[in-house]
């Protein structure tokens, strides 16, 4: 074999070492550019009333403190009614991943993970604020992010599941440990780094919402008295204060900040979460 077929697939495997590594960079200096951005712009008003207090003045002063009670309450419900329903579904999918009805409702996930959030947004102001009866609440907003996230967490929970060696569930079989504890003390605490991944992405898409939060959970700036009551997530305040009020441009940033360090907050808080329930379960 010649000196020059030996190169080739040196040369192009340098080549896309090359270009992965040039989309990643790219990629870094995206979110550092935004980043900085939103520090630039918006760290001038965070303080501590600010994350305390609730918006006055339509927003031009006061702070988020309010918000971010609401916006948690909102993303807490629906992770708490969501993740149970995405867990037992995806159990269910991943043992009969063959049949014709877990095609289908496959299919209609994805489907589902399509649809624009104002889609949900119209559904849950029609079915959980006008039929049930919620009118603009904390729970008619959650209710509709759990319905927006389902999807995502069935789909990654699945996939999951379906990535667990089945060698130790065949293990655990053989020495006689019935199904639902060969799940609960095998399978799941296997598959729970990547379980994390998918509630970091539902919160992810819940914190972010603006359109479906819009038409359920309302506009009310106060701190809510209860689950019923009217609350504005942190998505909706940014949009208000970045569409329909003038001069608070710098307080949309700050905002917005105030919400990417929730997330990060969250996600760090999941992962470690699911790290230490996985060492406690597993056998």
């Amino acid at each position: 074999m010649s000196a020059r077929s030996l190169d080739g697939p040196k040369a192009s495997e340098r080549l896309a070492t090359g270009v992965l590594w040039a989309v990643s960079a790219l990629v870094c200096c995206v979110l550092l550019w935004i980043l900085g951005d939103l520090v630039v712009r918006g760290a001038g008003v965070l303080s501590p009333e600010f994350l305390t207090e609730a918006p006055r003045d339509a927003g031009r002063a006061g702070g988020v403190g309010s918000l971010i009670v609401s916006t948690l309450w909102i993303v807490a419900l629906a992770v708490l009614i969501a993740l149970p329903l995405g867990f037992f579904t995806a159990v269910l999918l991943a043992d009969h991943r063959a049949s014709r009805l877990a095609r289908c409702v496959r299919g209609c996930l994805d489907v589902l993970n399509a649809v624009p959030s104002i889609v949900f947004g119209l559904f849950g102001s029609g079915f959980f604020c006008v039929t049930l009866g919620l009118g603009y609440s904390i729970l008619a907003g959650g209710l509709t992010l759990a319905c927006m996230i389902l999807p995502i967490l069935i789909r990654t929970i699945e996939e999951a599941l379906r990535a667990v060696p089945s060698d130790l569930a065949l293990a655990a079989a053989a020495l006689g440990v019935s199904r639902w504890t060969r799940l609960w003390r095998v399978v799941a605490p296997a598959a729970l780094p990547a379980i994390a991944v998918g509630v970091v992405l539902g919160v992810g898409r819940a914190l972010s919402e603006t359109a479906a939060l819009i038409f359920t959970s309302g506009y009310v700036t106060r701190y809510p008295d209860g689950w019923l009551d009217s609350g504005r997530a942190l998505s909706v305040h940014i949009y208000d204060l970045a569409m329909n009020i003038p001069g608070a441009d710098q307080r949309a940033y700050g905002s917005a900040l105030v919400l990417i360090a929730l997330l990060l907050i969250i996600n760090t808080c999941v992962r470690l979460a699911a790290r230490r329930f996985s060492a406690r379960m597993a056998p």
